[in-house]
């Protein structure tokens, strides 16, 4: 029989989606390798175009390549203040934008656009749903982490093909997401950039139209 998720579950979900942040300040503290698994395999319930299942996920355990991605990080960080409006720089520059150093598990998230899984089907004529599908992925692992008290961070501020060289995977692999994963430094349910004045939750009304 399948499960019946009454009032409270309902309330609690919602409570999850509006405390679901996106972190960069991270406690350092490890994670338990149980609990990395625990969260893959919640991912790995995510749905996919074909049900291909295409993500790949790449846990980097090498210091050296830590470090090499929070260089790439900070370099692009700069490269796009620089090209920032004279009038937002100051409130750029005050943002943190990744918890690379930080976090004590780093993931990235690659696409397998060739995976012979799943026949294709779906995926004919709109390729870009696989991409779709591993978006999905990482929002069921960042949901899974938030209901365990950690956090998770999406670092965008890299370039793809300079990871995919970087981490040596399959050249035909695409880059979705670089993760930061970990014990939040602080919570709140006000998104950081919210709180810094770059960027307010647009009520959802702006976003809905009909025809």
């Amino acid at each position: 029989m399948s499960p019946r998720f009454g009032p409270d579950f309902q309330q609690e979900l919602g409570d999850l989606l509006a405390w679901r942040r996106d972190v960069r300040h991270f406690r350092s503290d490890p994670l338990e390798e149980e609990l990395v698994a625990e969260l893959l395999r919640a991912a790995q319930l995510a749905p996919s175009v074909g049900n291909s299942q295409p993500w790949r996920f790449v846990r980097v355990r090498s210091g050296e390549l830590r470090e090499a991605l929070a260089a790439h990080a900070d370099a692009e960080i700069a490269r796009a203040g620089a090209a920032m409006p004279e009038d937002r720089h100051p409130a750029y520059c005050a943002l943190k934008l990744h918890g690379l150093r930080e976090a004590p598990e780093l993931i990235a998230v690659f696409c397998d656009d060739a995976t012979p899984v799943g026949g294709r089907l779906g995926a004919a004529t709109m390729p870009e749903t696989r991409g779709f599908s591993v978006v999905l992925a990482v929002h069921t692992l960042w949901l899974a982490a938030r209901a365990r008290g950690l956090g998770l961070g999406w670092v965008s501020v890299v370039e793809p093909g300079h990871v995919t060289r970087l981490l040596d995977v399959p050249q035909d692999w695409r880059l979705i997401a670089l993760l930061c994963l970990g014990h939040p430094l602080e919570e709140d349910h006000v998104p950081e950039l919210e709180r810094r004045g770059w960027q307010a939750r647009l009520d959802w009304r702006a976003n809905v139209s009909e025809r």
